[in-house]
C-alpha cells in the first residue's frame, strides 16, 4: 500500500532545470569524494543474477525478485538484483583486492515489492561499496571510523549544494552522534522503532543507529536484515550485539527521519553459521556464496550502500524521491502531488 507524506505550504526551490543540474553535480562531486575517502575503485556491475546462487541480496526476506527465464540457458532463471551485497564480496577476492582498499559501483534495481510514497519507488539506484578489512578491525571503532569518513563526504557535498544554489541552506552539524539500537529501545521504550529513530534524529540532525538485525531486550528487532552479508550478532566492546547499522538525517521538509545508507562489517564464517542458524536458513549453506565463504575463500570486508536518488532529493530539498527520478507511481498520488506542488518526473 502506497502512503504519501503531505507536506504544508511546500514550494520547491529549484526549477525542474535547476534540480537536473544539482542531481549531475551531486553524484559527480560525492561518488569522487567516496572513493577518496574510503580508497575505493569504480567496477561495473550486474543487473541481474542467476537464481539458486545465493548471491541476490535477500533484504528482509519476503521480498520478490523481479525474474525472467534466458531462452539461451535452458530457460534458467535470472533475477534483477535487490542489491549487491554478496556480489561485491566475491568481486573483491576474484579482483584480488588488498586490504584497505575497496569496490565501488552504480547499482539499479528493481524492487517490484516497494511500499510506494515520498521515500520509496520501484526503481533503486545507489552506490554500493566494499572494502577489505582485517580481522582485528571487526570492531565497533573501526565501524565507526568508516561511518565518519563517509560522513565527511556528505559534508563536503552539502557545502557544494549550498555554493551552486544559495538559497539552499546548510544543515547537517558537523559531527554524526552514534547509538545502538537498544540504547534507542530503552530512551523510549513505549515507541515503536520507527518512531525512536524520528525523536532521536529530530534532536541529533545526523544520526547512525548501530545494531540492526537482531533481537533487542525485548525480543523484537529494530529492523530486519538478512542473516547472511551484515554482521548483527557479534557482540562488541559494550557488551551489546551488532557491527552494522544504518545513518539517518533529519529531513527538514519532510519532518522525520531519513535513511541515506544502510552498511556494516559482513559476516564472517562464525557469524554466517550463527545467523542462518537463528532464521531457520542453514540451507543456504549448500549456495555458491555461502560455501566460498564457508570455506574462507571471500576476504573479510566492510561494505554498504548509499541512495543516490536519496542523497540528491535531501540535499536539493525535494518532498518526493519522484522530483529526483523517473519511475512509476498510482494515479491518486499523482493527483495529490499535484495538489502539493509536488512535481513528479
Amino acid at each position: 500500500m502506497s502512503y504519501l507524506f503531505k507536506p504544508q505550504n511546500y514550494d520547491p526551490i529549484l526549477t525542474l532545470q535547476q534540480t537536473e543540474v544539482g542531481i549531475s553535480k551531486i553524484k559527480e562531486f560525492f561518488q569522487s569524494n567516496l572513493s577518496s575517502e574510503l580508497r575505493l575503485r569504480r567496477v561495473t556491475a550486474p543487473l541481474f543474477v542467476l537464481r539458486g546462487t545465493g548471491i541476490n541480496d535477500d533484504l528482509n526476506g519476503v521480498e520478490r525478485a523481479v525474474n525472467f527465464p534466458i531462452k539461451d540457458m535452458g530457460d534458467a532463471r535470472a533475477e534483477v538484483v535487490h542489491s549487491l551485497a554478496k556480489w561485491k564480496r566475491l568481486t573483491l577476492a576474484a579482483y584480488g583486492v588488498e586490504n584497505g582498499y575497496g569496490i565501488y559501483t552504480d547499482m539499479n534495481a528493481i524492487r517490484a515489492d516497494e511500499e510506494l510514497g515520498n521515500l520509496h519507488s520501484l526503481y533503486v539506484d545507489q552506490w554500493d561499496w566494499e572494502r577489505v578489512m582485517t580481522a582485528e578491525e571487526r570492531t565497533i571503532d573501526f565501524l565507526k571510523s568508516i561511518v565518519r569518513s563517509i560522513y565527511a563526504s556528505f559534508l563536503r557535498t552539502e557545502y557544494l549544494v549550498s555554493e551552486s544554489f544559495p538559497a539552499i541552506k546548510p544543515c547537517l552539524p558537523a559531527e554524526i552522534t552514534f547509538i545502538h539500537a537498544e540504547e534507542l529501545r530503552q530512551l523510549y521504550p513505549t515507541l515503536t522503532p520507527k518512531e525512536r529513530e524520528t525523536e532521536f534524529t529530530r534532536i541529533h540532525k545526523a544520526v547512525f543507529v548501530i545494531g540492526i538485525g537482531g533481537p533487542l531486550g525485548d525480543g523484537q528487532k529494530h529492523d530486519g536484515r538478512a542473516p547472511d552479508y551484515d554482521d548483527w550478532t557479534t557482540v562488541a566492546e559494550n557488551g551489546l550485539a551488532g557491527l552494522n547499522g544504518d545513518i539517518l538525517f533529519w529531513n527538514p521538509v519532510l519532518e522525520l527521519a531519513f535513511e541515506v545508507s544502510s552498511m556494516g562489517i559482513r559476516v564472517d564464517k562464525a557469524a554466517l553459521l550463527r545467523q542462518l542458524e537463528m532464521e531457520g536458513k542453514s540451507d543456504r549453506l549448500n549456495m555458491y556464496f555461502h560455501k566460498r565463504l564457508a570455506e574462507g575463500s571471500l576476504p573479510l570486508s566492510i561494505g554498504g550502500g548509499i541512495g543516490q536518488s536519496r542523497l540528491c532529493m535531501f540535499f536539493l530539498r525535494k518532498a518526493h524521491i519522484g522530483e529526483i527520478q523517473s519511475s512509476i507511481w498510482p494515479a491518486e498520488m499523482y493527483k495529490e502531488c499535484q495538489k502539493l506542488n509536488i512535481i513528479l518526473m
